[in-house]
């Protein structure tokens, strides 16, 4: 009889939604992953995604794609940009979207994702609290080495996908400058708001932004950005912050705040990596999502990243090389264009906005595909190894 091979052994450092997706995709690529969570559970805390067809194509090879499609709440709807006032910039549809990208645009709770990605993994292939530490990146010659309450893993991988503070990113490149403040704040919440309707949309002011978007369950997801300084603080409460910032501000949004609890009202600095990584691997260990490219959200892209990484990381391991080749590029790209969308969407110049606003109004009535092209590019990625789920479905159900 043959002995039986040793399946090669990955460790995921982090159980957010890039960390999981990586699990998901190397378990089915023949990989012994285990997933090292320092949190209590894997439940995000209040905040929705948006998965742009890019993302959704990178799902279909794990056979999660049309899962996800379906918790569409925008099918047949449509939104855009506005004004304070609430008058319209510009005006899109999903049909517009799914036209030029081949897919739909999906938000959903954080939460729904996580679940879905976890019920495709082995129930004691996660672990939770347990803070992980990158011992040693290893090399061609030896495994790398993870330590965590529970003692001591050796891995043919360790993914690091352990978000914007990354520990795993700091060990690998100490010269490094790390993290920049991109110069704005961010609030957001998933509340029900009954009784409201509304097209979905976003709206720029001078120096900030509010968007409100329906959820497939009912709720309502809202999200505010302002121009301030590092580390200021509401003097009473968030929720009273942004009543003084956006109370006067066009319907829904007054209605949003009106039904939203201090409680419920989640407040962040936005930092990003500013300077490139040299690269997304060092040793066996692979960075992944913000670990390895953190970006202003500007363009919604955060996590669409994230799952691209972990597809292409499971497509490419352990040719970690390969991996940083077919990754770097693409995600500094984006991540500076992202970065371009921030000082537009939050200038702060009267004179600026006015110009902003009439150059976005002319754009969309010479057609809203226009609107659409800051995509290309990003929106129609395709994932490495063809074919992928959705194109083995029938016509109309991407």
């Amino acid at each position: 009889m043959a002995p039986t091979s040793t399946p090669p052994r990955a460790v995921v450092i982090g159980g957010g939604v890039g960390g999981l997706t990586a699990a998901v995709a190397l378990h089915r690529r023949g990989w012994q992953v285990t997933v090292l969570e320092r949190a209590r559970s894997l439940a995000p805390v209040g905040a929705a995604i948006s998965l742009a067809p890019n993302s959704l194509r990178a799902l279909d090879v794990i056979g999660l794609g049309d899962e996800i499609r379906a918790l569409t709440a925008w099918q047949g709807g449509g939104g855009g940009l506005r004004t304070p006032s609430g008058r319209w910039l510009s005006r899109s549809s999903a049909a517009a979207v799914a036209e030029r990208f081949g897919g739909p645009l999906v938000l959903l709770h954080r939460a729904t994702l996580v679940d879905a990605l976890t019920a495709r993994l082995p129930e004691d292939r996660i672990r939770t609290s347990a803070p992980a530490t990158l011992v040693d990146p290893g090399d061609a010659d030896r495994p790398a080495r993870v330590t965590s309450p529970d003692g001591e893993w050796e891995a043919d991988l360790v993914v690091a996908a352990d978000g914007i503070h990354s520990a795993a990113r700091r060990a690998l490149f100490p010269q490094h400058p790390g993290l920049a403040y991109a110069g704005f704040t961010t609030w957001r919440v998933v509340i029900p708001v009954p009784g409201v309707e509304f097209a979905s949309h976003e709206t720029w002011g001078r120096g900030r932004i509010w968007g409100t978007h329906p959820l497939k369950d009912g709720r309502v997801y809202a999200y505010a950005a302002v121009v301030t300084p590092a580390g200021q603080r509401a003097p009473d409460d968030e929720k009273a912050e942004l009543l003084r910032l956006f109370g006067d501000w066009h319907d829904p949004i007054p209605a949003v705040l009106a039904a939203a609890r201090p409680e419920d009202v989640l407040r962040h600095d936005v930092h990003h990596v500013a300077e490139p990584l040299p690269a997304h691997h060092r040793g066996r260990v692979a960075l992944l999502g913000d670990a390895a490219h953190a970006m202003p959200p500007t363009l919604g892209q955060g996590g669409n990243q994230a799952i691209e990484d972990a597809i292409v990381l499971a497509f490419h391991a352990p040719d970690l090389a390969a991996y940083t080749a077919a990754r770097l590029p693409r995600t500094t790209a984006i991540a500076r264009q992202a970065v371009k969308v921030a000082r537009l969407n939050m200038m702060s110049s009267r004179v600026g906005t006015a110009v902003r606003d009439a150059a976005i109004a002319a754009l969309s009535k010479a057609g809203p595909a226009l609107f659409l092209r800051g995509f290309d590019g990003i929106a129609d990625w395709r994932p490495p190894g063809q074919p992928y789920a959705s194109e083995q479905t029938p016509a109309g159900k991407q």
